[in-house]
């Protein structure tokens, strides 16, 4: 299964969600509205207590955001914005993960921003693991 999130409904994104039906893989549409929800829910696993808690990776907040107690807490899901794909593999082997990206690349379908669901990650929020995918993503590109 695929978590897979995208702003546009444009070609692109017809071409990627054709390659995952192709392949059998379920996908899992995530709306903005989900954003602040677990990864690990949102893939269907069970709820989970724990919470990332390191400053450094929680999501950036506007003054408007934070709240009278100096607190920084999202007002609602409507301010998150991820303005990019982004793909969130869930229970995949090796050899099905090299074959998807295969067949993404194969169809002018990569989706730059990729995760794999894993025990550390399935605590954040949709938006938390955006966040350090597209951070990751900037330092790799960087060099």
């Amino acid at each position: 299964m695929v978590l897979y999130y995208s702003p546009n409904k444009d070609t692109k994104t017809r071409k990627v969600k054709s390659v995952l039906v192709r392949l059998g893989i379920r996908i899992k549409n995530i709306t903005k509205e989900q954003f602040q929800e677990q990864v690990g829910t949102l893939a269907g696993l069970m709820e989970f207590a724990g919470k990332r808690t390191d400053e450094a990776n929680q999501p950036e907040l506007t003054e408007k955001q934070q709240d009278g107690s100096g607190k920084n807490e999202l007002s609602d899901a409507e301010t998150l914005v991820i303005p990019e794909e982004v793909l969130v593999l869930c229970n995949f082997t090796e050899a099905g993960l090299d074959r998807l990206l295969r067949e993404l690349r194969k169809s002018n379908a990569s989706v730059a921003l990729k995760a794999v669901l894993t025990e550390t990650n399935c605590a954040w929020s949709f938006y938390e693991l955006y966040q350090e995918v597209r951070r990751e993503h900037e330092s790799m590109s960087r060099g």
